[in-house]
């Protein structure tokens, strides 16, 4: 998916996801609905965001729903999968090392390869690096919406998730890092 196109789906799914199981962003015209989705800040026309609700209702993200008369858009169980890998993918900045080790290990099943493919790149962008096969390392903890990501996968059955507070030699590591 192209980057603007990415941007404009988080526009609409993350505040879907923020508001719940909720019926969410009621829209009933195009000034309304641009101003919602913060048409400002994206430069985009009406037409694009009806593109993009478009795309995603039938990706099976969202669903359009009726009440009252009035139409409002709710996210789906895939919709909410697909936010909380969107949002498991946004490294967290500004942290500070505790001088402990994440290691994070896995063994999923070649039935699974494609989400275990999902979970290495997963990791590599919360800026786990390999240290060995299906074995990544990171000095800080991996995000919250990726674990719950995994946790809603059922990929978590196949992990373990490991604090090192101890290790012989981690000086090609810290460099590795940047760490002091």
């Amino acid at each position: 998916m192209p980057k603007k196109e990415s941007t404009l789906v988080n526009a609409v799914l993350f505040p879907l996801y923020a508001a719940g199981e909720v019926l969410s962003i009621f829209f009933a015209s195009p000034y309304e609905w641009s101003r919602r989705l913060q048409h400002a800040q994206y430069g985009e026309s009406y037409s694009s965001y009806r593109g993009t609700i478009y795309q995603i209702k039938k990706r099976g993200l969202i669903r359009i729903v009726e009440k009252n008369g009035r139409k409002f858009l709710k996210l789906t169980k895939k919709g909410q999968l697909e936010v909380l890998l969107a949002k498991a993918r946004m490294p967290v900045a500004g942290k500070k090392w505790d001088g402990k080790w994440r290691l994070i290990m896995f063994d999923i099943p070649e039935a699974a390869k494609p989400q275990r493919n999902q979970l290495r790149d997963l990791l590599k962008k919360n800026n786990f690096k390999k240290f060995q096969h299906s074995v990544y390392i990171n000095p800080y903890p991996l995000n919250r919406e990726a674990v719950k990501y995994l946790q809603k996968t059922h990929l978590i059955d196949f992990i373990r998730i490991i604090k090192v507070e101890e290790m012989d030699n981690d000086k090609d590591l810290k460099k590795k890092f940047k760490l002091k």
